[in-house]
C-alpha cells in the first residue's frame, strides 16, 4: 500500500483489497471514535489496544512506511525512466483486481449491474475531467482533505489525483513542505486544517463503507469493481502529456532543473505508434501478464496463510 501511494493514479485501497485486508482496514479505521473512551474506562489500555486492532495496525503502518521509502527511491526512478513498463505492470494488476473483486459479488442482479456501470462511469469521468482552478480559503482546504483521504481508501481512485482535479495539489503539497521546513504559522494553519479535513473524511467515510458492506455487500463490491474498471483509463501504458501544472498567471511550473515541467496534469491515451518515446511493446505485454498473474498469486498465498 505504501508503494501504491507513491504512484499517482494507483490507490492503496486497490492493494488492500487484493491482499484481503480491505474490510478489516475499514473496520479498524471505523473503531477510532468517542467509543474508545468507554473501552478505556472498562478495560484500560489492553481493551483500548484490542479495540483498534493495535498490533495489526502498527504492522500495517510500518509496512506502509517501508513501502513509501522503497517507492520514493525505487518506484520513482522507474516512473521517471521507464514509465511505460511500470504502467503496464499496474494495468495488468488492476484488470486482475477487478476480476478478483467481481468474483466475490456472488449474484449479479439488476442492482449489482447498475452499481458496476455507475462505478465505472464515475471513475472514468474522474480521469478525463479538467482540473479546477482551486481555492486557498481554509474551508476549501478542509473539504479538499476530506475528499482526498476518502478517495485514498477507495480502490481505483487516487487521493493525489483528486487533489489535482480540485486544483489543490499545487497549493497543498508546497504548503505542507514549507510548514515542515519553516514552521511558519500561516503554513502550519493550512497543514492543521487540511489534516482535520483528512481525519474527518477518514472517520466519516470508513463508517459509510462499513455500513454498506454490512447491508449491501454485493452492490458495494460491484461498485468497487466499477471503480477499478473505470480507473484503467488513467493507467493506460502509452500516454502523451497535453497539460502541466501551472501557477496563477497560467505559466507552466518547472522542475528544479528549469527545463522540464514539474507536474503533468492531463494526458492523452495513444497507441504504441503514436507514443512520444520508446513504446517497449514486448516489455509492456510481458509486464501486463506479470501484473495480472501477481494478483492471483497473492490471492493463493493469502488462502494458504489462512488455512
Amino acid at each position: 500500500m505504501g508503494i501504491a501511494e507513491v504512484i499517482p493514479g494507483v490507490s492503496g485501497g486497490t492493494i488492500a483489497f487484493i491482499t484481503g485486508i480491505y474490510e478489516k482496514l475499514i473496520n479498524t479505521i471505523k473503531s477510532f471514535g468517542p467509543g474508545l473512551v468507554g473501552e478505556f474506562r472498562k478495560g484500560g489500555l489492553v481493551a483500548l489496544w484490542q479495540s483498534i486492532n493495535g498490533t495489526w495496525l502498527v504492522n500495517l503502518l510500518l509496512g506502509m512506511a517501508f513501502g513509501i521509502v522503497v517507492g520514493v527511491f525505487g518506484i520513482s526512478h522507474l516512473l521517471e525512466n521507464y514509465p511505460v513498463l511500470l504502467w503496464a505492470f499496474f494495468f495488468g494488476l488492476i484488470i486482475a483486481s477487478a476480476i478478483y473483486i467481481g468474483k466475490q459479488v456472488g449474484r449479479w442482479g439488476g442492482g449489482e449491474i447498475a452499481a458496476l456501470v455507475i462505478g465505472t462511469a464515475i471513475a472514468y469521468g474522474i480521469t478525463i475531467i479538467s482540473p479546477a482552478s482551486g481555492n486557498e480559503a481554509l474551508w476549501f482546504v478542509f473539504i479538499s482533505g476530506a475528499i482526498a483521504i476518502s478517495a485514498l481508501i477507495l480502490p481505483g481512485i487516487s487521493g493525489s489525483f483528486i487533489l489535482l482535479l480540485m486544483g489543490m495539489y499545487g497549493y497543498i503539497i508546497p504548503t505542507v513542505k514549507d510548514a515542515l521546513k519553516t514552521f511558519a504559522m500561516d503554513k502550519l494553519l493550512v497543514l492543521v486544517v487540511f489534516g482535520l479535513g483528512c481525519l474527518t473524511g477518514l472517520m466519516t467515510f470508513s463508517r459509510v463503507l462499513s455500513w454498506t458492506f454490512k447491508y449491501y455487500r454485493s452492490v458495494t463490491l460491484a461498485l468497487l469493481t466499477g471503480f477499478m474498471l473505470g480507473s484503467l483509463n488513467k493507467i493506460w501504458p502509452w500516454r502523451n502529456p497535453v497539460d502541466w501544472l501551472r501557477d496563477q498567471s497560467g505559466q507552466i511550473i518547472m522542475a528544479d532543473d528549469g527545463v522540464t515541467p514539474k507536474k503533468i496534469l492531463m494526458e492523452e491515451n495513444v497507441l504504441p505508434s503514436g507514443y512520444e518515446g520508446e513504446p517497449y511493446v514486448l516489455g509492456v505485454i510481458i509486464l501486463t501478464i506479470i501484473g495480472f498473474a501477481a494478483v492471483f498469486v497473492i490471492e493463493r498465498l493469502g488462502k494458504e496463510k489462512t488455512a
